[in-house]
C-alpha cells in the first residue's frame, strides 16, 4: 500500500506544495522561506519516519502568518490524504518527548474530528520567529484539515526554542504511531463503523 499524500495550494499570499510519506524513512526536503519552520519540519519527518517534502513561497514581508498557517492547511490535507479511509490504523497516538530543559506531551486521535489542546508555559519568550503563538496557529491549520483530535502539552521549559523543538519531535513520533497499520484489523478503528 502506497500511503502517501500530494497536495498544492496557492493563493495571493503563498504557493505551497507538499509530498507526504507516512512509510517513510524520514527523509526531509523542506524549503518554507523560514529557516526555523524548515528546522521544526525536518524533526517532524526524521522523529516520525515520514519522508516529507515542502516547498513554500509566501509574502514574508508582511508576516510569517499567511505562509506558517498555509504549510499547516496543505501538510494536513497531505496527511488526510495519505489516510485515505483510515481503514487499519491504530488511531492513537502519544508521545513524550524531552529537550533540555523542556517537555512536550503530544496526543493524537485520528478521529476525523478535529480539536486543538495546546498549553505551553507562560513564562515563554515569544521572541523567536517561529514562537509559541505562530506555532499553535500552524497545529491549528494542521488539525483542522487533517481531521485530527492533537493535544499538546508542555508542563515546563524555559528556552522558547527548546519548547517549538520537543513539540514538533513529539508530534512526529505520536503520529507515526497513530497512522501505522494494527494487523488485527482491516476496517476502520471506531465501535461506529466510520471516522
Amino acid at each position: 500500500m502506497d500511503r502517501t499524500g500530494e497536495v498544492k495550494r496557492k493563493t495571493k499570499e503563498t504557493n505551497v506544495r507538499i509530498s507526504l510519506k507516512l512509510d517513510g524513512k524520514g527523509k526531509a526536503d523542506i524549503a518554507s522561506g523560514i529557516p526555523f519552520l524548515d528546522h521544526m519540519l525536518t524533526l517532524f519527518a526524521v522523529h516520525g519516519f515520514f519522508d516529507l517534502s515542502v516547498n513554500a513561497e509566501g509574502d514574508l514581508d508582511v508576516d510569517l502568518h499567511h505562509t506558517v498557517e498555509d504549510v499547516g492547511l496543505v501538510l494536513g490535507d497531505a496527511i488526510g490524504q495519505a489516510l485515505g479511509e483510515r481503514k487499519g490504523i491504530r488511531r492513537y497516538g502519544h508521545a513524550v518527548i524531552p529537550m533540555d530543559d523542556a517537555l512536550a506531551g503530544v496526543t493524537v486521535d485520528l478521529s476525523n474530528r478535529p480539536f486543538l489542546v495546546y498549553n505551553t508555559p507562560e513564562s515563554i519568550d515569544y521572541a523567536i520567529a517561529l514562537n509559541s503563538s505562530l506555532a499553535k496557529e500552524f497545529f491549528r491549520a494542521l488539525v483542522n484539515r487533517g481531521g485530527m483530535n492533537l493535544h499538546v502539552n508542555v508542563p515546563y521549559g524555559e528556552n522558547d526554542h527548546h519548547v517549538i523543538e520537543s513539540i514538533f519531535k513529539a508530534f512526529g513520533r505520536a503520529l507515526d504511531q497513530a497512522v501505522r497499520m494494527d494487523g488485527r484489523t482491516s476496517g476502520v478503528p471506531s465501535s461506529k463503523g466510520t471516522l
